[in-house]
């Protein structure tokens, strides 16, 4: 693991533990805006409450009884990923410089978030489904849980889980036990972990991280910005990376394999991968794997023939909407350092 922050916890997965379609657990990436709480399952409670006809309050063991098991396998990814890319366009102070393995996929197993909302009986006039954590975080002014929301549509959806099990295991504590929320196709930051609460609300969470996860104009002032500046992010923007080879790699010139892994988002699918070693002069069309479901990245291989000298690889994508990555990061800059979709780039050097 890549390790940012030792408290709060951050590190980002290392490029080998995302090769495959599963992530190890010891190597799925970690992202905490506060101390990792410690929570005895046996007296944990979920509230479920707000505009809800039968507010719940229900135990693991209720959960686990009344509701039944689903599984999803799903891709996970901070809305600060390659955050570093765009701190080498202009700094970014005091935000966490990922790299390209904040992602993760997991196979994730626990009940359906809309039987439990169905049980509860959510009120017509409810629109959001809001979630928070037990995790204090001194971000917020003053202090509060972590915490965010969803719209009513995405979180009825089937996909969406309130999970106690990753991988074929318990879920382990740094990963939110004893119960987390996983909203597939959304950014990380809505599958809030050690969950306490879910509140069915006319409007979005008020929680300071519904807001601060926003994209900013270039211009602005994150410290001054306010609920509403900014454009809320919710949906995965449409994202690529080069695995193979790794950065700054000293190679033979000659055939070369370049691999990686691309995520569309929501309920979208990669549809194509194209990667130049020219400048975008000649393009190559990668060899995709299919979907195991819209929520998971898609796995990518081609072989470029390369020349001696420095090579800059750029790997960009397209998904099932048409829509492609911008080539530069600086055309998507933004002050917090969110939803890079750039296209992923790449230096290496090739020996004759």
């Amino acid at each position: 693991m890549l390790v940012h922050q030792a408290e709060p916890y951050n590190a980002e997965s290392p490029p080998g533990a995302l090769v495959g379609s599963i992530t190890p657990l010891d190597a799925f990436y970690g992202r905490n805006h506060a101390p990792i709480p410690r929570i005895d399952p046996e007296s944990w409670r979920l509230r479920v409450e707000g505009l809800v006809d039968r507010p719940l309050e229900l135990s693991l063991e209720e959960l686990r009884h009344r509701f039944g098991e689903r599984s999803v396998v799903a891709t996970l990814q901070c809305a600060g990923n390659r955050r570093a890319d765009l701190i080498e366009v202009r700094d970014i102070p005091g935000q966490v410089p990922w790299g390209p393995g904040a992602v993760s996929t997991a196979c994730w197993s626990g009940a359906s978030l809309a039987d439990v909302l169905a049980e509860a009986r959510v009120r017509p006039e409810a629109a959001h489904i809001a979630f928070t954590g037990a995790d204090l975080s001194q971000q917020a002014e003053p202090p509060q849980p972590f915490g965010g929301s969803v719209p009513v549509a995405k979180a009825t959806s089937s996909e969406v889980l309130l999970a106690w099990s990753m991988n074929g295991q318990p879920l382990p504590t740094a990963h939110g036990a004893p119960l987390r929320v996983v909203v597939p196709g959304w950014i990380g930051a809505r599958s809030v972990k050690w969950l306490q609460c879910v509140t069915a609300l006319a409007e979005p969470s008020d929680n300071y991280f519904q807001s601060e996860y926003s994209v900013l104009p270039p211009e602005a002032d994150p410290h001054r910005a306010k609920p509403g500046d900014g454009i809320t992010l919710g949906p995965i923007t449409i994202h690529c990376a080069i695995l193979q080879p790794g950065k700054d790699a000293r190679l033979p010139s000659g055939p070369t394999e370049i691999t990686g892994f691309a995520l569309a988002g929501d309920n979208r699918t990669v549809a194509r991968v194209d990667v130049t070693a020219d400048h975008g002069n000649t393009w190559t069309r990668a060899d995709l794997d299919p979907p195991e479901n819209p929520w998971t990245w898609q796995h990518w291989r081609t072989t470029l023939t390369l020349p001696p000298g420095g090579i800059e690889l750029i790997a960009r994508a397209w998904d099932s909407t048409a829509a492609v990555q911008p080539e530069s990061p600086a055309t998507v800059w933004n002050p917090r350092g969110y939803a890079n979709e750039a296209a992923a780039h790449l230096h290496i050097t090739c020996r004759p």
